[in-house]
């Protein structure tokens, strides 16, 4: 416990942790602040503070799992905000969770390995997430199950709103016209394509890893009539052939891994038209290049990478893709998560039916970490727009004002 405790002493200067160890001693960290109630955690057994103290991230997620760390009212999103906010990005002191050397530079050297999404392994890696139990995704995101950051007007928006702003926001900046071929990379669920589809009359080819997906989403293009103008398949983006008039990218660049990029840019820029429009939407770091936490990477996206800006910048330039516009979405995401979480935590019951607690435990460190991280931490979201001519769009931006009626 005395590791812990000193760990816990230097992070926690605001806000309240109470702490009491599995023979019940009981400590204290932080102070009281104004609109946080006090966060009370609980271990069952001696071992826990060893775990957590020699890899604070992965071991606090595990013992969280294993009902081996409590946490009163099951509050883990209290518990991980109250962390995230001591150590937020932008204060000068850095990240108090950082662990010993030798950890930290074994997982960087794991984090490398990880990038390294060649094809088979993009498909496992993407089945590893994206082809659970579809009744586990009704339950959390939106009827168009838009598994990416909302764009919310307003903070007081609704999810469903937000995800259909977000669509709209995109389509804006593809500046679609009528009878043009769209390539969706990462197309999810469908919804995306489908939507372009409806609004602007363009023909989509969405493209994904994940089996799950393509089979949802092809039978919502044939229930809504479209299946004759947005096709579904299972392909690799390396292995598209074709011309395109817009690419657009949603969610799916976090996968691509940094040794890939400029691949994966070469592959764009041959697929897009001479004056066509792609817009890349991905979560991204606000600072310099970092590494995938242990946790993610085990459990959540093996293989995921979270780039910075410089990274996908940088990558992107050398093919020649011009950079038309870039917006930095801050707090998008953190909203998102908000929603996430909570219909989570209301479903616990259905979700621990269709796994078990220890999996409902999983996803709602997930959820909470991702939504902390956001709050407080270094990640935000990247929408960048490229064009191969610069004449090929507007020389103003007023293009991309239009948003739907709201409903």
């Amino acid at each position: 416990m005395r590791l812990l405790d000193k760990l816990l002493l230097r992070l926690i200067r605001t806000g309240e942790l109470i702490l009491f160890e599995a023979d019940g001693t009981r400590h204290d960290y932080g102070s009281p602040q104004e609109g946080r109630a006090p966060v009370t955690i609980r271990f069952t057994d001696r071992g826990v503070p060893r775990a957590i103290a020699r890899n604070p991230r992965l071991g606090a997620a595990e013992t969280w799992m294993d009902g081996r760390l409590l946490v009163d009212g099951d509050d883990i999103l209290g518990l991980v905000d109250l962390i995230q906010s001591n150590t937020a990005w932008e204060k000068e002191e850095g990240d108090a969770l950082r662990g010993n050397l030798f950890m930290s530079v074994a997982h960087s050297l794991i984090s490398r390995l990880d990038r390294l999404n060649w094809k088979r392994r993009s498909k496992r890696n993407v089945a590893h997430h994206y082809d659970l139990d579809g009744r586990l995704y009704d339950v959390f995101l939106d009827s168009d199950r838009q598994y990416s950051c909302g764009y919310f007007t307003d903070v007081t928006t609704s999810l469903e709103q937000a995800q259909t702003d977000k669509k709209a926001h995109i389509a804006a900046k593809l500046h679609l016209r009528p009878g043009q071929q769209v390539l969706d990379i990462g197309c999810g669920w469908g919804g995306m394509a489908l939507y372009l589809n409806r609004v602007a009359d363009v023909d989509v080819l969405g493209i994904t890893l994940s089996e799950e997906q393509l089979g949802v989403a092809r039978r919502r293009a044939d229930e809504a009539g479209a299946a004759d103008r947005v096709k579904f398949e299972l392909v690799d983006y390396r292995d598209v052939t074709g011309t395109f008039d817009r690419i657009v990218s949603v969610g799916m660049f976090e996968h691509v891994g940094p040794p890939y990029y400029r691949r994966f840019f070469e592959k764009c820029r041959s697929l897009l038209a001479e004056d066509g429009v792609m817009l890349l939407h991905t979560i991204g770091r606000m600072g310099k290049p970092g590494s995938t936490d242990p946790f993610t990477t085990k459990y959540i996206f093996p293989g995921g990478y979270i780039p910075a800006l410089s990274e996908i910048v940088g990558s992107s330039e050398i093919v020649k893709l011009i950079v038309a516009d870039v917006e930095t979405l801050r707090l998008h995401y953190a909203y998102t998560l908000e929603h996430w979480y909570h219909r989570t935590v209301a479903a616990k019951e259905r979700i621990e039916a269709l796994y078990d607690t220890r999996f409902y435990h999983m996803w709602t460190f997930y959820l909470a970490g991702a939504l902390a991280a956001f709050r407080h931490g270094e990640l935000c979201n990247y929408q960048i727009q490229y064009i191969r001519r610069r004449n090929a769009l507007p020389i103003v931006r007023d293009y991309m004002r239009a948003l739907p009626e709201r409903k």
